[in-house]
């Protein structure tokens, strides 16, 4: 497999690509920006997946619908309000997309469309409409653009999250960027709250629809931070081609390297989301093994990293496996607990507490150092097969609560 190297640039690290990001008024506190473009120099392949909440925002069925042909030359977000169960959402979602392509001359069916923040208010469409043309004005594939457009999509993220990589594919160098935005009302059932890829790879639309589900499987749908799945969520990968490699048009090897690079991109930005988790003070991560299946090591995982009582464990730097072991008994999954092992470790060492589905003896000064770090790791071993999974979340805190409580004040 080859080699994938990470670099600088984020989404403009791979040819082809400008962006922008500025405050257009969606937002009260005009230090906060809160509209982005991405512009392709052409039409490129894209691909997109989306929420399985049956309760969809306008923006959503827009990209769905403009996604059909697997082309795409734009995307346009907004922060500050969700379109969602919002008076006018269609018509204002096709709005924002008529509004770039008024000014960019792109095709209003080659313009994606995505939104986030409160649900249920009316869009400031005029405000998006008056801004655009100076996004897209200071549109660049400078680092600065990059940083304006992960600031703009950010609500209640800490931190900007985005990444960029090269790897060889067909005998050219070929450079994948993300970006994307979550810290709550994350339980994704297609990828994040809103992630956004471009790769200067020659891949079909085909293809590279089938690399993105195929990578948001092991990555985004792994990820909890609060079992709340968004109306929102989305992620949107354009390629441009520019890499001059062969079009990956079959499953052949450079699919395969390409997808590699693909999954580092999208395993980074799962994890990012995961350590931003509203509230939260660190990364837990859990790894279940010597199961029979993927899918069930996959839904016992999840199952762990999204129970609350385990996740205020977390917080309390509280080896309490019980809690763990409880979790993987709801989880619907058919194993017996008599045969599972339960193991904490982190940067402080490793500690296992659990053997045979029953309480070891364990020093719990050193299971209180290892939980205190900043990233911990929950292990289960359940002695079944040979598969396992690993599923992203964090702790529970004060602060998610407080966060949440006056979230649209």
């Amino acid at each position: 497999m080859t080699a994938v190297k990470e670099i600088s640039g984020g989404i403009v690290a791979a040819k082809g690509f400008k962006t922008s990001g500025i405050h257009c008024g969606l937002r009260a506190n005009r230090a906060k920006l809160d509209l982005g473009i991405i512009l392709a120099e052409s039409v490129c392949s894209a691909a997109g997946t989306f929420t399985l909440n049956r309760v969809k925002a306008a923006p959503v069925y827009l990209c769905m619908e403009h996604l059909e042909n697997g082309k795409a030359q734009a995307i346009i977000c907004n922060s500050g309000n969700a379109n969602a169960c919002a008076p006018e959402g269609s018509e204002n979602a096709l709005r924002m997309a008529q509004a770039v392509a008024k000014a960019t001359g792109v095709a209003v069916e080659d313009v994606l469309v995505c939104s986030t923040g409160v649900i249920g208010q009316r869009l400031n469409v005029e405000a998006v409409e008056k801004g655009v043309p100076e996004a897209v004005a200071l549109l660049a594939d400078t680092e600065e653009a990059n940083d304006n457009m992960c600031k703009a999509i950010l609500t209640t993220d800490t931190v900007k999250k985005e990444i960029a990589v090269s790897l060889t594919v067909g005998g050219k160098e070929v450079k994948i960027g993300g970006i994307c935005k979550g810290s709550g009302m994350i339980h994704p059932n297609m990828g994040t709250m809103l992630g956004f890829v471009t790769t200067d790879c020659a891949i079909s639309s085909e293809m590279i629809s089938e690399a993105l589900r195929e990578c948001v499987r092991v990555t985004f749908n792994r990820v909890s931070v609060d079992g709340d799945t968004s109306t929102n969520d989305t992620c949107l990968v354009l390629a441009s081609g520019k890499a001059g490699n062969r079009e990956i048009t079959e499953k052949n090897k450079d699919y395969e390297d390409f997808k590699n690079g693909l999954y580092a991109v999208l395993l980074h930005l799962a994890k990012a989301i995961a350590r931003d988790g509203e509230g939260a003070t660190k990364l837990v991560t859990c790894i279940v093994s010597g199961a029979s299946t993927e899918d069930k090591a996959e839904t016992l995982a999840k199952s762990v990293i999204g129970s609350s009582l385990t996740k205020a464990a977390m917080f309390g730097a509280d080896a309490n496996w019980g809690r763990v072991l409880c979790a993987m008994g709801y989880s619907g999954e058919n194993f017996d607990p008599k045969n599972v092992d339960i193991s904490f470790s982190s940067a402080a060492g490793r500690i296992k507490v659990c053997e045979n589905g029953a309480g070891l003896p364990f020093d719990e000064e050193l299971a209180k150092k290892i939980l205190t770090e900043n990233e911990v790791v929950i292990e289960a071993l359940l002695r079944e097969g040979s598969c396992e999974a690993t599923a992203w979340g964090c702790d529970l805190t004060y602060d998610y609560v407080r966060i949440n409580g006056d979230y649209r004040s």
